[in-house]
């Protein structure tokens, strides 16, 4: 069973992804709450797999309460993604720096939000190739300086080559593919970079290959 909080100061956005989770024999909405401060005591309460979290809410927002959650080693099952209105907006960066797992445009399809959960629960990160490229493009518009990244020199070459692909929106079967590896093998890859870079997840894994500078990105 996938135990899901959600995070939003509107009920009708609440209400309306409940009656659609708790349709599904496998998903259970165990609370709700209306800011992010209540979302902190709640997510400590029941510990859910899922915490869908609005980005901006009163009292404590969606990126502060994600950093918050993130920081704290007895919340360490707890998958976070961010809801947001626009997509690709000024905040995802900061929210996937936080520790986010992924975002959800709100006006989202009822199937791709219950595949997205789904996809969150099992520790895979929620970036949909699209936004992905986004990400990407954000970089290139709007090059940051490069940030020194602990554990960067202790990577492999090989899992240097699969956090490259990873930032390029692959997933496991197709870094498997395109190292001539199996998707075991790739998963090992990935999960050792993670730990050396001390990620918490594939999407916090994106965001410091291009901050580090172990992917460049270029325009088309």
């Amino acid at each position: 069973m996938i135990r899901v909080l959600l995070v939003d100061d509107q009920p009708l956005i609440r209400s309306g992804f409940r009656a659609l989770l708790d349709l599904e024999d496998d998903i259970q909405v165990v609370a709700e709450a209306a800011d992010g401060e209540q979302g902190l005591a709640l997510v400590k309460q029941h510990l859910p797999d899922i915490a869908l979290i609005d980005i901006q809410m009163p009292v404590v927002d969606g990126i502060e309460a994600t950093r918050r959650i993130a920081a704290d080693p007895a919340l360490a099952q707890v998958h976070v993604v961010i809801l947001t209105n626009y997509g690709m907006d000024e905040y995802v960066l900061d929210a996937l720096r936080a520790g986010a797992a992924g975002f959800l445009v709100k006006d989202i399809v009822p199937d791709d939000l219950l595949h997205a959960v789904r996809v969150a629960a099992r520790g895979d990160a929620l970036l949909a190739p699209s936004i992905t490229r986004k990400l990407i493009n954000r970089y290139v518009t709007q090059p940051l300086p490069t940030i020194k990244i602990t554990g960067l020199d202790e990577l492999t070459g090989r899992e240097r080559e699969a956090v490259a692909l990873v930032a390029q929106g692959l997933s496991n079967d197709q870094i498997a593919d395109r190292m001539v590896i199996s998707p075991l093998t790739a998963k090992t890859h990935i999960n050792r970079a993670m730990t050396k870079l001390h990620a918490r997840d594939r999407a916090q894994l994106v965001v410091f290959a291009y901050e580090s500078g172990l992917v460049t990105p270029r325009n088309p």
